[in-house]
């Protein structure tokens, strides 16, 4: 009998050994992988903590105790969501290439982040949905971005000067206009396709477009 209940006790703890860890910041970066994938396919309305719970082996209670509340967790799914792709813009090194060559990666490199991280997209869809509310919030996200428009400004104007793009271009714009080309090509692929009757996770239409897209940034901003 007491083997019994000495068996029963260790399958308990065995149970919840993931879940005790020494780790904060290892224990909050799965809570934040996981609900960024449940907040990604069902939005904020849609996601359930029990389930980013069970899928971390944590608890209710923990992932209250990290984030506060469950709109506190989207929160911080959307600031890391945005700090990664900031982060890896910065070692794109586009101050060491020539104007029109560093347009051109950095171009390329939306397109395939966004094309490669289309739970990205779909977060920042659902904040859309949620009329940017809790990004409004964030004065984090708003300083994330603070160094990619500088980047871009400077890309510009260095460009402006080597005669190779034309004056007066809005960096904010050129932002937006790459952005919107890369956005779109994740966020409607599956009615586009559908309506047109088109492979769109082909290795062709991607290189078609990849190629399409940057090349329209270029010409929109090459000098005459």
């Amino acid at each position: 009998m007491n083997q019994l209940v000495q068996k029963r006790t260790q399958r308990r703890v065995v149970g919840k050994e993931p879940a005790r860890t020494n780790d904060p910041d290892r224990t909050k970066a799965n809570i934040l992988e996981v609900a960024a994938a449940e907040f990604g396919e069902k939005g904020l309305a849609g996601a359930r903590i029990d389930e980013i719970a069970a899928a971390t082996q944590t608890s209710k209670r923990m992932i209250y105790y990290y984030f506060g509340s469950k709109e506190g967790l989207y929160l911080a799914v959307l600031e890391e969501s945005y700090r990664r792709v900031r982060e890896i813009e910065a070692e794109l090194h586009l101050q060491d290439l020539e104007p029109e060559q560093a347009l051109r990666r950095l171009v390329a490199f939306t397109f395939d982040h966004h094309l490669n991280h289309e739970n990205y997209i779909r977060l920042v869809m659902s904040e859309n949905m949620n009329r940017g509310q809790y990004i409004a919030q964030s004065r984090r996200i708003q300083e994330l971005n603070v160094p990619a428009i500088s980047a871009i400004r400077q890309l510009y104007q260095r460009g402006v000067k080597a005669g190779v793009f034309r004056p007066g271009l809005d960096p904010v714009d050129i932002h937006a206009s790459i952005s919107a080309l890369s956005f779109f090509n994740v966020s409607n692929r599956h009615t586009f396709g559908l309506i047109f009757k088109l492979d769109t996770r082909s290795a062709a239409y991607i290189a078609h477009r990849r190629d399409s897209v940057i090349e329209m940034v270029v010409r929109y901003m090459r000098a005459p």
